[in-house]
């Protein structure tokens, strides 16, 4: 299935800073049976996080990437992987910052010139600075959180090959929670308990809602271009077609959100517009019309829940004089008081299901829409029955609502973390900035630990972190930042050695998604491009220089450790799964999994049967509506129940005279976070070169706005250019600016300047939810937009840096170049 995949021989160098489309051009003495290249079309299996393909390999050359023939639904993302495969972004050789070199200033990460080196001398670099800063610092110095998606191989991932490698080098600082869901992890085992993630296999599947379910009220929406992805991979997307079943069976959908689209067409959702942030309010809108009516389930309420006196308290007025009834929360979330009234009586007339996406919590305090999202449904009464009651992250990946869970598969082996500091994930700026600070997270005081190397694999902060500009002056802090990468994107440019990294396509490995019920082959489709190298042989080599190479490879070549994991799986699976052999799969391609037979603790249909029986894993045993845990915590943005908090930004704000456009920087269409943007499909998204960005058509044409103008969008922490679109899908005072675009600023390393591209993150505020979570809080940021009349610069994300060879460096005091 796989082959040597060569290079025209004809090929000759290119200039370093050309930044035309190129082939990657490698010695022919490094290519091994060059006279064996294939003549003949090779079809050969690609598993993604957003799907799986085939790949089309002609006379030894990538030619195209095809769907499989039995996904219904295929990711146009996969056959754009082929445009980035050899672009003029990919990383050849080890390259090191000059500055870094000749032990220079630090803030000159973003804007220096980099020095290609040999691999050799890149691993004697970077074994000496983690030896240097390991016992001069001590391993806490070490940050190893490393942050991103990577690849959806079960050996090559690139958090596990990291983690492994600096645990058994003497451990690192780590980071906690995701980008994605901070807020829901932390809440949730608050208040329905279990592990973070334990409520996907305790909510209701698709199939269930189809049956059992009449109204489905989607707050956040369910949008289903999110569910083009996975993590892990997946053989066949199937939320599209689960979504249609439940339409066809009769099940009504209501879309709560800022834009339209957040709900299929197929589905004929009813749309209520509500003002960004504003939620948890009109949550409790409804809320206090089914208590005030007594249409709440009091019995599964005193049975199954424990504190909804003292909330009904609040929610009355009864603890503060302000009754949070429908009118209330009209006022607050734009949705009409009979609107709230309405959906009150009909969500607990019918049999009904209440979703939360993950989007409402990335904002301040959004821990408050989770937790009220379950006390709504508890109050519906329809928690706990078959196919109703509470469910989050529908349609956010392909698998959510699909089945509980998969059988095991095994993963390249952790090895247990001699540091025990954390820091939660998305305050690595303050950590950087503010080292020493102890700040609250979840009922503890952490100490900021003083990180002085930072080592990332497998993820783009600059892409995913908040107000780029202050990471931009967190990021000169640390003594030496060393990346593994396969382009040149801004993490790249902002590091200090970076090692060119092979990229799923050419590497062995095998995929297994989030409760997708297949195990996908991945061989390896094309030789890795100039001198890349995978995670796994950089991490040996470092761990042979620094003494572990046998404890890190346990011996094993990387072939050897992908058919280890699979009979790893296959002899844990048994008999009755019946997996082939090794050697069967990698030629087939594909096996199918057993469905996990759980157990799945924590069902709210058991605890609705019998509570003593069954409880939920809270220190109560019930649904905690009021927790007496956080309420001992004594924080002041996260009180003992759900409740309403003004965000800092939104459009009720003093703020909103200046800047009166609420930013929703969702999730792409058209691509994975910031994975291919270089690719063919979201290089097609673009607007003169630039991510687009959707307005309402009233807003656009208060400010002179037409389709297709590039515009900027700006605040007082940046701005950024970006294509107009005009859509009424977006409400009026909202604008849609996706993440992923890659950050070009104007003048690299220089805080302020602005970004040519359109990445949303040199907008938003790096500010957490709120002590408990110190999740990020990205949808809570006010903008305003206007035409550009400026010279257009040209868009440089795709360009690589500057590239020098060792001869044209000077030496300088710190790393001496033996070349």
């Amino acid at each position: 299935m796989f082959e040597k995949i060569g290079l025209d021989p004809k090929a000759k160098g290119r200039p370093r800073n050309d930044t035309s489309p190129r082939r990657c051009e490698r010695p022919l003495s490094e290519i091994e049976d060059f006279q064996r290249w294939s003549v003949v079309e090779r079809r050969v299996s690609v598993a993604t996080h957003w799907g799986s393909f085939v790949a089309v390999v002609d006379s030894g050359r990538l030619v195209r990437i095809e769907p499989r023939h039995d996904d219904p639904v295929p990711s146009p993302i996969g056959p754009g992987m082929v445009t980035a495969a050899d672009d003029s972004a990919r990383i050849l050789r080890p390259a090191v910052r000059e500055g870094w070199l000749n032990g220079e200033s630090r803030r000159a990460r973003g804007s220096d010139t980099f020095v290609e080196v040999s691999w050799d001398h890149a691993i004697t670099l970077v074994s000496d600075e983690l030896r240097r800063v390991r016992s001069q610092h001590g391993d806490s110095a070490v940050f190893g959180g490393s942050y991103g998606w990577a690849s959806a191989g079960r050996f090559h991932h690139a958090q596990g090959q990291l983690h492994r490698f600096l645990a058994l080098g003497g451990g690192y600082t780590d980071s906690r929670n995701t980008y994605s869901t901070a807020a829901l992890e932390v809440i949730l085992p608050h208040v329905i308990g279990g592990h973070p993630w334990s409520y996907q296999s305790r909510m209701p599947m698709w199939d269930k809602i189809a049956e059992n379910c009449e109204l489905v009220v989607a707050f956040g929406g369910l949008a289903l271009k999110n569910s083009q992805i996975n993590p892990g991979g997946l053989a066949k997307h199937q939320t599209e077609d689960l979504q249609r079943r439940c339409r066809e069976a009769g099940v009504r959908f209501v879309n709560i959100s800022p834009i339209r689209s957040d709900a299929a067409d197929f589905l004929d959702a009813e749309w209520l517009p509500v003002v960004p942030n504003t939620d948890t309010a009109a949550m409790l809108g409804i809320a206090h019309t089914m208590l005030v009516n007594g249409w709440h389930d009091e019995d599964f309420l005193r049975r199954c829940c424990v504190g909804f006196d003292r909330f009904a308290s609040y929610l009355t007025g009864e603890l503060d004089g302000v009754a949070k009834d429908a009118a209330w929360a009209a006022k607050i979330s734009g949705i009409s008081r009979d609107t709230i009234i309405d959906l009150a009586r009909r969500l607990t007339a019918q049999r009904s299901l209440i979703m939360v996406n993950y989007a409402v919590q990335r904002a301040d305090h959004g821990e408050q829409p989770i937790w009220m999202s379950v006390v709504l449904a508890a109050m519906a009464g329809s928690l706990g029955r078959p196919g109703c009651g509470w469910g989050a992250g529908y349609a956010t990946m392909d698998a959510t609502g699909v089945a509980p869970d998969r059988a095991f598969v095994a993963t390249i082996p952790a090895v247990p973390n001699p540091v025990a500091d954390f820091i939660p994930v998305a305050r690595i700026a303050d950590t950087l900035l503010r080292p020493g600070e102890v700040i609250d997270y979840d009922g503890k005081r952490l100490t900021l630990p003083e990180l002085r190397l930072i080592y990332w694999c497998g993820g783009n902060p600059f892409h995913h972190h908040q107000d780029l500009h202050r990471l931009t002056r967190a990021w000169q802090a640390p003594d030496t930042v060393v990346v593994h990468e396969a382009w040149w994107n801004t993490t790249a440019k902002f590091a200090d050695i970076v090692l060119p990294v092979a990229t799923s396509l050419e590497r062995d490995d095998f995929a297994a998604g989030f409760s997708d019920p297949h195990i996908v082959a991945m061989p390896k489709v094309r030789e890795p491009a100039g001198e890349s190298r995978t995670d796994h042989d950089i991490f040996a080599a470092l761990a042979s220089r620094l003494g572990y190479g046998q404890e890190f490879t346990e011996s094993r070549s990387e072939i050897e450790w992908v058919r280890h994991l699979y009979e790893q799986t296959r002899a844990a699976l048994g008999d009755d799964a019946a997996l082939p052999s090794f050697d069967d799969f990698w030629q087939s391609s594909t096996a199918e999994l057993p469905a996990s037979a759980g157990p799945f603790p924590g069902s709210f249909e058991d605890l609705r049967a019998d509570p003593q029986r069954f409880p939920v894993p809270t220190p109560s045993g019930r649904i905690e509506i009021f927790s007496e845990e956080i309420d001992s915590f004594g924080y002041d943005d996260c009180a003992g129940h759900p409740k309403w908090f003004e965000p800092a930004e939104w459009l009720h704000a003093d703020l909103a005279d200046r800047f009166p456009l609420h930013l929703i920087s969702n999730q792409p269409a058209s691509r994975l976070h910031s994975q291919y943007d270089n690719g063919g499909h979201s290089l097609s998204s673009k607007i003169g070169g630039r991510e687009p960005v959707t307005l309402n058509p009233s807003d656009a044409a208060a400010r002179g706005i037409e389709s297709g103008m590039v515009v900027r969008v700006y605040n007082d922490r940046g701005s950024c250019l970006a294509g107009a679109i005009l859509s009424d899908a977006v409400m009026p005072g909202v604008v849609q600016l996706s993440t992923g675009a890659w950050w070009d600023p104007v003048q690299p390393g220089t805080s302020g300047t602005m970004d040519r591209h359109g990445n949303p993150n040199v907008l938003t505020a790096d500010r957490p939810c709120s002590r408990l979570s110190q999740g990020p809080s990205a949808h809570s940021a006010l903008v305003d937009v206007e035409c550009y009349d400026g010279s257009l610069p040209d868009v440089l994300a795709f360009a690589p840096p500057n590239l020098v060879t060792p001869t044209e460096v000077r030496h300088g005091d710190r790393h001496h170049l033996n070349e």
